[in-house]
Formats: structure tokens, C-alpha cells, sequence
């Protein structure tokens, strides 16, 4: 990512959380601040306990479990004793997780504050799912004496995610794509509150999904981060089509459980979700140890991801990556600091323009965003490429389907000397990626000896990973370049 790209994205980033607007008189108010806010800090100071409302609507809580703060990992439940494998450890009935009630009217009619709160819903965009729970969140958030109160009032009072961050710490996380991401959020946010003070203005207080609050771009940001780092996506109706909707759903208790890549619970989901006998298992998937915190997979995610949504970044993530766009310009300078140069990137031949096409990285529908890392170290379509440009055999690059040339598990599908050629082509790419993040490893490592917020710490933390991932491809990359040598010069 080329800083000047960092700093053009950045320009436009708004930081949306200094707009605050007052909220009407009412009991529960839905404003939200940024942080810092300390970990464990909910929304009231003494939130009732969460286990023992589960248990008393239904619910199963193991025994030995507790909600208690990990060294490591946070807040979190956590195991007060030795549970045996495949012991369930919460169980949920059909009418205690949070969802979006069911569109009361499909064309938009109807009235009350379901319907209103269903209109609200259908101006999201499907990226942005977490906004559509969110608008019920924030329904029940101001709703005196709601049923998820208990729960609701034990959720964090704010969210270390980056559309929280200061303008000085998105720009710390020196990387496009994120930074794109997270201005994308903040205009919506800011537009999507305009859309609801407009929908809003001439409803009835009865009809008002929010009690006749306000909601603003900070409370929309709490509802969002909230939806998005507890949500799960659940096993809904059956569509005409025979095929399974997934529901997003908050599950109180269950979504306290953090994330591991090793977990030792999953989620059971018995029952379709119309049906009354509905539930929710977390089920032990492993011996849990006493003190070991209850951990659950959030899903093969990268660091962008993890950050933009959970707050949190993976080290050394076997599925993070860098993205960046397929360019015969960028390629071409690769090759050349690989010493390996072609003409045929910047001049392709017939043949190898074909198989380009193939491979959607040429053409007016071309997708040109590639990437470095995540578990096969090289994408696909970028290694074929550069397999094919590199080569003058057609017969032979013809002769493989694209799965072989796309695959980094084959071993030199089109000779030793082209897979040398490419893969120095990649580890110079990598370096050339390396050098435009604007800190050095060893910068950011001193950063964060000092005295840093929690969102400096973050964003440093993010970058360091990006760029540690880079030379691990670059390290692994190298080794099977040696070792391909070595094979040729043995044959």
C-alpha cells in the first residue's frame, strides 16, 4: 500500500463519533461515547447477573462455569472446575436469543413500531447485516422493562474497533483497504441517521421503534459493533429454493465466549428455527480444565476482519493476507529486481492474454484484486499468471487445466526454471509491498514500549502483523525456491 493511497482514503475518512446528539428524556438513553472505556466496563455499573437469568428463563448454565476476566483473553466464561468432553455447557432455548422479529408486512405496510423498525431494516445493505440487529438492539436497549434487559445491560459500554478510532490512529494502521472499509462504515453511519431522523420525524410516539429517542451516527456505531462482534448466523426457515436462510442472532451468555483457531466448544443448533422446540447448545468439544476460559471459533477471518468487527487482531493469523491489484507495470518492476524480466508483462502474447481472461484478470468485467498470505502463501490467480507470463511453452501451459497452474501444491507444472522465475518474482513483489508501509517493525515495536491508548496499541499491532506476514511468505517462498534448485541441480 503506497502511503500517498493511506493518505487520499484517509482524507475522506469523518470520525463520526464527536457528532453527539441529545437524546429525549427517557430512562435508558442510546447515546454511546468512544473509548477509552476499560474492558469490562457495561452499560450500567452493576448489570444484573447474566448465568443465573439465563438459568431462571430456561436456559442450561453448566455448573461449573462462571463469567470471570482472563488474563489473556478478557471477559469471558470460564471453567471453575474439570468438564468432561462433549458436556453441554449452555443451552439456549428458542426464545432467548435476540433476533429480527419476522417483516410483519413484506410490502412495507402495516403499522407500530415493529413495522417501522422493518422499514428501517430494509434501507441496510446486505454487507452491513449487523446493522439490521443492530436497529433491534437498539429497540430493546430503550425499551423499559424489556425482556433482554438483563442482557442487554451487560454488554460493553463502548467498542475498541476502528470506526471509534481518532483520525490519527486509522492513519496509524497504514493500510488501504481496512482504511477503506472503515470510511465506508462511517458514511453510512452518518448518512443512515439522517435517513432515520427523516423517517422518524412525523411517526407517533406509539409507533416510534425507540420510545421517541433519538438515534445518531455514536449509537448507531454501538448497535453495529455490538451485532458484529456477538452476532452469530444461525440455521433459519426454509427458503422455496429447499436451501437454509441464516438468521444472525445474539445469544446471551454464549457470546461471551472468546475465539480461538484451537477451540474446545462449538455451537448445536437442534431444531429448525420455527420450530417451538428450537435450542442452542455450546457443547464441550474437548476436556475443559479448570480456569480454562470456554472458547469458541468465530471462523477462518483475517486480521481485518478480526479488527473491524471484534476489536482484536490474531498474531502470526495463518489466514491473514495483503491485497492488492493486479498490475503488468507493478509485475514488470518485480521481475526486474527478481532479475527474471519478460516483456510479456507489459505485452502479453495472444495465448497468454487468453488464459489471463481465464483467469479474470484481463477484460471490461477483469477482477484484479489478488493477494499475499492466508494458507496457500500465494493467490491463485496470481501465481498462474505469472506461471503463464513467464513462460514461452504454449503447448504446454495449455495443456493444464487452471486449477494446476493456480495451484502452489503443484510442483513446477510448467518446469523448474518458470516456477524459480515466478516465485522470485513474488518474494520481490512482497518486498516491493513491504517497503510502502511508512514505519519499520522495529519503529513500531518501540511505539509500543511507550505509553500508547489503546487504539494506537491496536492499529501498531495490526500493521506489525501485516508486515510479519509478508516476510513469513517472503521466508517460505525462499525455501522452495532453494529447494528447487537444489533438485535441478541434482537431476
Amino acid at each position: 500500500m503506497a502511503a500517498s493511497a493511506a493518505s487520499k482514503v484517509l482524507t475522506a475518512t469523518v470520525d463520526f463519533v464527536t457528532s453527539s446528539t441529545s437524546s429525549l428524556t427517557h430512562r435508558r438513553q442510546l447515546t454511546s461515547s468512544a473509548p477509552p472505556v476499560t474492558a469490562a466496563a457495561r452499560i450500567v455499573p452493576h448489570p444484573p447477573d447474566l448465568v443465573r437469568w439465563v438459568r431462571r428463563e430456561g436456559g442450561l448454565v453448566h455448573p461449573k462455569l462462571k463469567i470471570a476476566d482472563h488474563p489473556y483473553h478478557g471477559l469471558g466464561v470460564v471453567a471453575t472446575d474439570d468438564i468432561p468432553q462433549r458436556s453441554e455447557l449452555v443451552v439456549l432455548p428458542s426464545y432467548l436469543p435476540l433476533r429480527l422479529r419476522r417483516d410483519p408486512e413484506p410490502d412495507g405496510g402495516g403499522e407500530g413500531p415493529d413495522s417501522v423498525l422493518s422499514q428501517l431494516a430494509r434501507r441496510v445493505p446486505e454487507e452491513l447485516w449487523a446493522m439490521r440487529l443492530g436497529l433491534r438492539l437498539l429497540q430493546e436497549r430503550a425499551m423499559v422493562g424489556s425482556f433482554w434487559w438483563p442482557y442487554i445491560s451487560n454488554l460493553p459500554e463502548a467498542f475498541n474497533v476502528p470506526i471509534f478510532f481518532s483520525r490519527e490512529d486509522i492513519k496509524n494502521l497504514q493500510y488501504a483497504p481496512l482504511l477503506h472499509q472503515v470510511n465506508k462504515r462511517c458514511r453510512f453511519l452518518l448518512e443512515f441517521e439522517k435517513e432515520i431522523k427523516l423517517m422518524l420525524e412525523d411517526v407517533a410516539l406509539k409507533d416510534h421503534p425507540f420510545g421517541g429517542q433519538d438515534v445518531n451516527a455514536s449509537s448507531l456505531g454501538w448497535a453495529l459493533s455490538a451485532v458484529s462482534s456477538r452476532a452469530f448466523r444461525l440455521h433459519g426457515e426454509i427458503l422455496p429454493n429447499r436451501k437454509n436462510a441464516d438468521i444472525p442472532m445474539l445469544l446471551p451468555l454464549i457470546d461471551m465466549c472468546n475465539h480461538s483457531f484451537q477451540p474446545n466448544a462449538r455451537i448445536v443448533q437442534e431444531q429448525d428455527l420455527n420450530s417451538p422446540n428450537m435450542s442452542v447448545k455450546v457443547v464441550a468439544e474437548t476436556p475443559i480444565e479448570q480456569d480454562t476460559p470456554v472458547m469458541l471459533n468465530y471462523g477462518c477471518l483475517s486480521n481485518d476482519l478480526f479488527l473491524l468487527d471484534y476489536g482484536f487482531v490474531i498474531p502470526s493469523n495463518p489466514f491473514d493476507y495483503v491485497e492488492l491489484k493486479y498490475d503488468g507495470t507493478l509485475l514488470d518492476a518485480a521481475s526486474m529486481a527478481a532479475g527474471v524480466s519478460t516483456p510479456s508483462f507489459l505485452s502479453p502474447k495472444h495465448w497468454q492474454e487468453e488464459i489471463l481472461s481465464q483467469l479474470n484478470l484481463q477484460g471490461d468485467q477483469a477482477l484484479l484484486k489478488v493477494s499475499l498470505g492466508g494458507p496457500g502463501l500465494v493467490d491463485g490467480r496470481l501465481l498462474a499468471a505469472l506461471r503463464v507470463l513467464l513462460s514461452n511453452d504454449e503447448e504446454t501451459a495449455q495443456r493444464h487445466d487452471l486449477n494446476t497452474l493456480m495451484s502452489l501444491s503443484e510442483e513446477a507444472p510448467l518446469g523448474v526454471p518458470i516456477e524459480v522465475a515466478a516465485l522470485r518474482t513474488v518474494i520481490a513483489l512482497s518486498v516491493i509491498v513491504l517497503e510502502h508501509f511508512p514505519t519499520k517493525i522495529m519503529e513500531d515495536e518501540s511505539i509500543l514500549k511507550g505509553n500508547v491508548s489503546s487504539s494506537k496499541e491496536l492499529a501498531i499491532q495490526f500493521r506489525m502483523q501485516k508486515k510479519l506476514m509478508i516476510i513469513d511468505v517472503m521466508r517460505k517462498l525462499t525455501q522452495r525456491v532453494k529447494m528447487l534448485s537444489e533438485e535441478k541441480s541434482t537431476a
